[in-house]
């Protein structure tokens, strides 16, 4: 995935009429942007905007709202020919006070006095060059959008308070202080009430941020006035960076100062939106457009969460799969909670690369319905992956690889011509499947020793095997036609209620499943035809004896 291009001046009139009704989410998205300035002619710049809490190591999460805005942005470029400026910033709000500690730092105990103060004010626990804790984790989302090449500009939260960007509508929030109190208190229990302010100081002595009411609010001066934490009655301008504001009026604050036109956000904000819209429109914005995705869960079906750091991290995905794949993974059904979890790499892996076969037969209609369209900003590469990330898994665990030049044994003489050097994507799968099977298919394999049918039915599979003619023997549809054949000989495996087209018994999925469990030591597996064709008929038949030796069931118990 690259940095979006700009569309060419002459786009495909067809791609231009598809793309004026396309339902893909993206364009439907881009089309409320367009509806929004039908009336009264775009802006200068159309501003997308997401935001990004740097409390705790970016997860994938923050990157899905930069993937997705990305997207919708693209569309919006298409649909009007690329005619209005656009901007996508990447809101930081790292002036945030560090209200817990999170659970995946080292040293815990050491950021303990620096609780409360903004994330920008706490000592980085990760060592290094980065200043703060705040700064540290800015640089890690960056990095990582960097390496997709996304067009944007990062924005601090820190910088903008203290440089004096917000400084014009934090003084009209001190003027309509008692508007947006009126919007704030009715959301809020008694208790909550009696404390509550939209301003959060910071304490000129302690440096944290303060949760605290209002003594006064002077709109003139533009002034709070306060308790500090020893009692003391202190006095702060609102500009300048000594005083944020609460997370919900801050919302509603930034999309006001920076005229934001579109922002999503997840499923957990959805509640807040109005109050979010209605405080932007109080100090004199215009509430952007809004989509809400629903949130990601762990491998628990719980919410995954920054600071607890379940789920995946921006670089674990990266370690077992491409990042074309990720992008993928963001694009499909954003308004359905989905695990995200180390067991959806793989099927996401070979979805992409299916998508991105399909592509090139598409016409234009169904291509502006293909997620590579989106993921690439209308210019996909070219398809060209040999074997599926499943099968290289399969391969691995079948053949016992721990390096790549093994994998490409294999591949070479299943795909003449393919080398490392003519298909460095293949060959980069093919490290990501090493590491994806040592760490997360190896620990779980549980070999099946075989009974006496399947003992039977595997000693003629490795017959029917054995005299597949030599054009046959690499042919992964005639393979699977002799598969075929062995399992409908046991009444065990046959379909009685359906026929081949040969009018043979038709075979359950029981006699394959049987075949992974005793040779694959899993439940699930590849097409089997066309995985002996790649891992090999002789591989395939001493793979066979060793299931009959005991050797597979043997090795899983040991």
């Amino acid at each position: 995935m690259s940095a979006a291009p700009l569309p060419p001046s002459d786009l495909d009139p067809a791609i231009a009429e598809a793309a004026a009704k396309s339902r893909a989410w993206p364009f439907e998205e881009a089309r409320k942007i367009i509806k929004r300035y039908e009336k009264t002619g775009y802006p200068e710049t159309v501003l997308f905007e997401t935001g990004y809490g740097p409390s705790g190591l970016p997860h994938i999460g923050t990157f899905g709202e930069v993937a997705r805005t990305t997207m919708v942005r693209h569309a919006f470029r298409v649909l009007t020919g690329d005619t209005v400026p656009t901007r996508l910033l990447c809101f930081s709000d790292d002036m945030d006070g560090m209200r817990k500690i999170p659970d995946n730092v080292p040293d815990r105990a050491a950021l303990e006095p620096h609780l409360h103060k903004p994330l920008t004010a706490v000592p980085n626990p990760f060592g290094g060059d980065y200043e703060s804790f705040g700064h540290h984790n800015n640089a890690m989302l960056r990095r990582f959008l960097d390496t997709f090449g996304f067009d944007y500009e990062f924005a601090s939260a820190t910088d903008y308070y203290t440089s004096g960007r917000f400084d014009p509508v934090l003084l009209t929030a001190c003027e309509r202080f008692d508007e947006i109190m009126a919007v704030m208190l009715p959301t809020l229990g008694e208790e909550r009430q009696a404390t509550y302010s939209p301003f959060l100081p910071i304490s000129p002595k302690t440096g944290r941020v303060l949760y605290v009411p209002m003594k006064h609010v002077d709109a003139r001066a533009g002034t709070i006035t306060f308790d500090d934490e020893d009692g003391t009655e202190t006095t702060l301008p609102v500009t300048g960076g000594g005083v944020k504001m609460q997370w919900k009026p801050d919302f509603g604050m930034r999309w006001a100062a920076l005229g934001v036109d579109f922002e999503m956000f997840g499923k957990d904000h959805q509640t807040n939106a109005v109050i979010y819209d209605r405080i932007c429109a109080i100090l004199g914005g215009r509430p952007p457009e809004h989509f809400v995705y629903e949130l990601f869960l762990d491998d628990k079906g719980e919410k995954i969460s920054k600071s607890k750091g379940n789920g995946l991290t921006i670089d674990e995905w990266l370690t077992y799969a491409p990042a074309e794949s990720l992008a993928l993974f963001m694009f499909q059904k954003p308004r359905t909670a989905k695990r995200l979890y180390f067991d959806v790499i793989p099927k996401a892996v070979d979805e992409y690369f299916s998508f991105l076969s399909a592509y090139g037969g598409q016409d234009a209609a169904a291509r502006l319905s293909n997620p590579v369209w989106h993921i690439h900003a209308g210019n996909p590469p070219e398809a060209d992956m040999p074997v599926p990330f499943a099968m290289l898994l399969n391969l691995v665990s079948a053949s016992n690889a721990e390096n790549r030049d093994v994998l490409w044994g294999f591949i070479s003489r299943y795909a003449p011509g393919v080398t490392a050097q003519t298909h460095p994507q293949l060959d980069a799968l093919a490290g990501h499947a090493i590491r994806y099977f040592e760490d997360f298919v190896r620990p779980s394999k549980r070999f099946h020793a075989p009974d006496d049918i399947e003992r039977q039915a595997l000693a003629d599979l490795s017959d029917a095997l054995a005299a597949l003619s030599a054009d046959k023997a690499s042919d992964g549809a005639a393979i699977q036609d002799a598969l075929l054949d062995v399992g409908r000989a046991f009444e065990r495996y046959q379909d009685p209620a359906k026929k081949s087209p040969e009018g043979k018994p038709a075979v359950t999925g029981d006699w394959f499943n049987a075949l992974y469990r005793v040779l694959l030591g899993q439940e699930r597996g590849p097409r089997l035809g066309s995985f002996i064709a790649l891992y090999g008929i002789d591989e395939t038949r001493a793979l066979i004896d060793r299931a009959l030796g005991g050797e597979l069931a043997g090795d899983a118990a040991a």
